[in-house]
């Protein structure tokens, strides 16, 4: 019988991190926000929890679960802060993961248990500037050079690229030429400190304020030819499916900023007065609330089954484009009606509001944009490109 309910111990985790996120997140949040601040001590206390290593073997340092579990969490999180979501996402979906799903054994012994930690964060650098969507488009290159890799290129848009805690990124580079003239992608970890990689200074964002963003730049930079991650000329194909993995996790995010927006409504609702009644007492603002809920809740299923055809080795490339596309319409449209029942208030940056709605529009971009969810789900339906 189909049963959509959670085992005891996915219970167990998304209260306690739920808990976590209203005691030690929600209190302080704003201020890292407003400084854009990138938030340590929050990001100390999920490394305690072990939330880093949710989805990784014990032997790598790891908490044993599965990637559903790091989705409960991230859901939890995001529900609260988004800044705080997307460093954990970042760092495990997108920084760990493609070193233990690719990378070799002395590669996963020598940099997943402090990743698994959390003591160090890692990043995923795909994204250019002039390739955006495309990331075929790669133009930073590496060469073979008396046994290390010469690597030469820009990356943009960086997620835990710049923080005191960051250990390496692993980026893609075209190494080479196939036989009919396309480019080889290959994918080549850098650690943090390499001589001729520099960190750009932090962007100015719209949203995700405490988080850390920036650009990388590479001039010959020397690193041995053993960071190669899997295998040469798989880089490619290897970090699409590391998109494909991360855009369950961002739909869990998006999730989680949507039901935020409920619950702040449901608070305010009861608490704000006009014409002599809580603004909740109103059929305008009720149905709005339904709505969101129903939003809200469409979305989680959509990334539940998406996880569980991963988890159960089942194709899931669609079903994490629907899920992505559901979730991050979702929180948009709940973040814009949670701002309309906040009124004014809605509008001021300490609100928890205010910052949902800065923070939901990234997620029509990151991890593929709404556009390019809509090209994989017609192309797995068998549509022509």
């Amino acid at each position: 019988m189909l049963d959509h309910r959670l085992d005891e111990e996915y219970v167990a985790l998304r209260s306690t991190v739920a808990e976590f996120a209203r005691a030690e997140i929600a209190p302080v949040i704003g201020g890292y926000y407003e400084r854009e601040e990138f938030p340590y001590p929050i990001v100390a206390g999920m490394a305690d929890m072990g939330l880093f290593g949710l989805p990784f073997p014990e032997a790598y340092g790891g908490m044993g679960g599965d990637y559903f579990a790091l989705c409960l969490a991230l859901e939890e999180l995001a529900r609260v802060d988004s800044s705080v979501a997307i460093t954990l996402e970042a760092g495990v979906s997108l920084g760990a993961m493609p070193i233990y799903r690719f990378g070799s054994e002395e590669q996963r012994l020598r940099w997943l248990p402090e990743l698994c930690a959390g003591r160090r964060l890692a990043a995923f650098g795909l994204t250019e500037a002039d390739g955006g969507s495309d990331a075929g488009a790669t133009r930073t290159t590496a060469r073979l050079d008396g046994g290390e890799w010469v690597i030469n290129g820009s990356k943009s848009f960086i997620t835990n690229s710049g923080t005191d805690l960051t250990s390496l990124v692993t980026v893609t580079a075209v190494t080479g030429r196939r036989e009919d003239g396309r480019k080889e992608i290959s994918a080549i970890a850098v650690p943090a400190g390499t001589p001729g990689l520099t960190v750009a200074g932090k962007y100015s964002k719209v949203g995700w304020n405490a988080s850390d963003t920036h650009e990388l730049s590479f001039v010959d930079v020397r690193v041995p030819a053993e960071n190669l991650v899997g295998e040469r000329g798989r880089g490619y194909a290897q970090f699409l499916r590391i998109l494909d993995e991360g855009r369950i996790a961002i739909a869990a995010l998006g999730v989680g900023l949507a039901q935020g927006c409920v619950d702040e409504s449901l608070r305010y609702a009861a608490e704000r007065e006009a014409f002599g009644r809580n603004i909740g007492a109103y059929q305008a603002i009720q149905f709005k609330i339904a709505d969101m809920e129903v939003r809200a809740h469409t979305a989680r299923l959509a990334y539940y089954h998406a996880a569980s055809r991963m988890l159960h080795g089942e194709p899931f490339k669609k079903e994490a484009a629907v899920a992505k596309l559901v979730s991050s319409n979702a929180a948009m449209d709940n973040a814009r009606e949670a701002t309309q029942i906040f009124g004014g208030y809605g509008f001021m940056n300490e609100t928890p509001v205010g910052r949902f709605y800065r923070d939901a529009k990234i997620l029509e971009i990151g991890e593929g944009t709404s556009e390019v969810q809509r090209m994989l789900i017609a192309r797995e339906l068998g549509m022509a490109a």
